[in-house]
């Protein structure tokens, strides 16, 4: 039997990416990001095409960069976005310890923008919160599914909370803990229903004081005499038919009660009339004198000597 106590282990939180600077000024901020999210775009749309688009936009860049200079508006760079290493112009999002244009930081699984909510790190990656517990979190023992949340560690693996029940009956486990057998967790009632001893007396689960006899377990107060219930105080039994009978009930069964005082004959035996008698108790009714075997007479189950007999009958 084995008891494991588990301790729920929560999972990873989502991070956040840093709010942008507000350092420039709105107008200008919105200018250069709509101007560097367009060249983007047109960079993931024309790949392989023939126009140098990269060219013309960054001719573009450059020259709004030099009549901004002109005008006396410095409009440095916010950053060197991690993906694409082109400068960040405009709206910067930071995270990861690192710089991206808020359209290049996306799920390193499905592709899919994560600028506007939480995300998952792992191995310096970023992932949106469905790949991230597909591919990262524990699998579930039972469902096979991740294990988004609380985890319960049992049995050498882990498990839903909610999935770790009984595998007989599928009550989840309280207070008392379960028992495991052949790596299936088990309530303490199911596993003794199950798999503990039964009693050759009740049929009910031994589970702790027992007698060993007639090759199985008795709980001590249902080893007693199959006939009269008695138990075996002199802590001798007799057998019969793999049941255990004290001496009374054993010779009543086996037929070797003396019809004379009803006690069992376990020594020299006279029968007669298809009936035991110790040697002593085989008298005549009428004078009480012993009688031997063929000098007898029967009469209404009784037994008389012969001069009785003739005088009587």
């Amino acid at each position: 039997l084995s008891a494991v106590s588990s301790t729920p282990t929560p999972v990873p939180r989502p991070l956040l990416p840093s709010p942008p600077p507000t350092e420039a000024a709105r107008q200008l901020d919105e200018l250069l990001a709509d101007l560097g999210h367009t060249q983007s775009k047109l960079l993931a749309a024309g790949q392989g095409a023939e126009a140098p688009t990269e060219s013309l936009l960054d001719k573009m860049l450059g020259s709004l960069t030099r009549d901004l200079q002109e005008l006396g508006i410095t409009a440095a760079p916010a950053g060197i976005c991690a993906a694409c290493r082109k400068p960040i112009a405009g709206k910067v999002l930071t995270a990861l310890g690192k710089t991206w244009h808020p359209e290049h930081f996306t799920c390193a699984r499905c592709g899919r923008e994560l600028d506007k909510g939480p995300f998952f790190e792992q191995g310096g990656r970023a992932f949106c919160e469905e790949d991230y517990h597909q591919a990262f979190s524990p699998r579930c023992a039972y469902c096979a599914g991740p294990i988004r949340e609380k985890v319960l560690t049992a049995l050498e693996q882990t498990w839903h909370p909610e999935h770790f029940f009984c595998a007989h009956c599928g009550k989840v486990f309280g207070d008392e803990g379960f028992l495991e057998r052949k790596g299936k967790p088990y309530c303490h009632e199911d596993f003794l229903a199950l798999f503990a001893p039964k009693c050759r007396g009740c049929e009910r689960p031994v589970m702790d004081n027992y007698l060993s006899a007639l090759q199985g377990v008795w709980h001590p107060e249902c080893f007693v005499c199959t006939e009269c219930m008695s138990s075996f105080s002199g802590g001798s039994f007799f057998e019969l038919e793999g049941q255990p009978y004290c001496e009374l009930h054993f010779h009543q069964r086996q037929g070797t009660i003396c019809h004379g005082c009803g006690r069992p004959v376990t020594g020299r035996c006279v029968t007669a009339a298809g009936r035991k008698y110790h040697p002593e108790h085989f008298v005549c009714t009428y004078c009480l004198g012993r009688l031997h075997k063929g000098t007898f007479r029967e009469c209404g189950d009784k037994m008389y000597c012969q001069p009785c007999h003739d005088k009587l009958f």
